[in-house]
């Protein structure tokens, strides 16, 4: 059976599993409830200065009959009194000495503010602190949180500031409401940051009541910007991991969070570059018993690889992730249909015919039954009609022999090299 225990950053843990800081992580009750239930680490809700609260607080997108397909939340950091958080991380860690216990931080960008709750959170005896510099709203409107995120000067600076003092490593957490978010992974990295994790919430709205043309949610017929996160921002994630995964600036261990909801999601993060994956929303739609077919279903499957570690998986795909201009120009695939398997649905002909390349006849048998047939020299292989095919392997994308392998950077390369002959 493959190993799932950790060593991220210099912070142990029993799987790879941890909650992200977030209301599931809010108290000690919680967190030794999500530890016994088999969760390898925590990080718990965002400390700093007093703040309040609103009623009201969270929203979600529903959506083809899936319920929570993406949440939208305008909660802020902890309300609760330092003193009582850090009590409780204390009992916390005594009980669990084997589980990772990380601590979310953010204060005012002054340096003495870093250096005293540093220190004050690891006399509480946590394995690790997280810098928060992603959470968009309540808390960047007072110039922290991705306000600070959003500068890489900023994250550096705060970073350095937090390492002067720091005696466990410093997980920086950055915000994706950014255009590149290497640009802070790598201020983080300069800052002398032990790891990074992403992404942080995503600005957004979550609709609005068509009855009483209110936000939703809304404060007393009030509403604000929110952080979205859930489902819907999986593939944002998973693009932001990848991208600083590949950049050889930002060499430091990377814990993935953004739509983790099952072992499956976990695992495609992982072979992106997340050597830890952070969950909230499923841990809120679901409960914290959902880590138990997370633990089985990537034990399960590195088996069937004959993996013996997480480690073995980590950015096993980074490799293969790379820039438009290096993708192969020649590569052809076709769409093929099985019409033993097809129910004459049409899905595929009216994607194809509407919003693609035409390429899909419906044609008649001599014995007249309706059937659907690729025109392969016109098909561009764009995948649309597998994707709304909904049987599964009814269409199959069929790799077709196309000429030599020809980037369009080897292609601009040898044009410009016949221009100066």
């Amino acid at each position: 059976m493959a190993d799932l225990q950790i060593n991220f950053a210099g912070i142990q843990a029993p799987n790879p599993f941890w909650l992200a800081s977030a209301p599931p992580t809010n108290t000690g009750y919680q967190v030794q409830r999500a530890f016994e239930a088999g969760w390898g680490g925590a990080v718990w809700k965002t400390l700093g200065d007093p703040i309040l609260n609103v009623s009201s607080r969270f929203a979600a997108m529903h959506f083809n009959g899936q319920r929570v397909a993406g949440f939208n939340n305008i909660e802020l950091i902890t309300d609760r009194p330092l003193e009582v958080n850090l009590e409780e991380i204390y009992e916390t860690k005594k009980k669990y000495p084997n589980h990772a216990l990380i601590a979310s931080l953010m204060v005012e960008p002054e340096q003495e503010k870093w250096h005293e709750i540093v220190k004050r959170t690891e006399a509480a005896g946590v394995d690790g602190l997280e810098l928060n510099f992603g959470c968009p709203h309540g808390m960047a409107e007072r110039g922290m949180g991705s306000a600070s995120g959003q500068v890489p000067e900023l994250v550096e600076k705060q970073t350095y500031w937090v390492k002067e003092v720091a005696q466990t490593p410093v997980i920086v957490k950055l915000t994706p409401n950014i255009t590149d978010i290497t640009a802070t992974a790598e201020a983080a990295v300069q800052g002398g940051a032990d790891a990074i994790s992403m992404i942080n919430t995503i600005n957004s709205l979550a609709g609005v009541d068509l009855d009483t043309w209110n936000t939703v949610p809304h404060v007393g017929g009030k509403g604000a910007h929110g952080g979205y996160c859930g489902p819907a921002v999986k593939p944002i994630a998973l693009n932001m991991v990848a991208e600083c995964a590949r950049n050889p600036r930002i060499n430091v261990p990377i814990s993935g969070i953004g739509g983790i909801s099952n072992w499956k999601d976990a695992a495609e993060f992982m072979l992106m570059g997340s050597g830890s994956v952070q969950v909230c929303t499923a841990a809120m739609h679901h409960g914290f018993s959902i880590v138990e077919d997370m633990i089985d279903g990537l034990s399960n499957y590195l088996d069937s690889k004959q993996i013996s570690s997480v480690e073995g998986l980590v950015a096993k795909s980074v490799e293969r992730y790379s820039d438009w201009g290096n993708l192969d120009l020649n590569y052809k695939v076709v769409a093929r249909i099985n019409n033993d398997t097809c129910i004459n649905c049409n899905k595929c002909h009216i994607a194809c015919e509407d919003t693609s390349h035409q390429c899909i006849d419906m044609l008649t048998s001599p014995d007249g039954n309706k059937y659907l047939e690729v025109r392969e020299e016109d098909c561009v292989g764009c995948n649309l009609c597998s994707i709304v095919c909904p049987v599964e392997g009814a269409i199959e994308m069929v790799e077709i022999p196309n000429g030599e392998p020809m980037t369009w950077n080897e292609r601009q390369a040898v044009l410009q090299q016949s221009v100066k002959s």
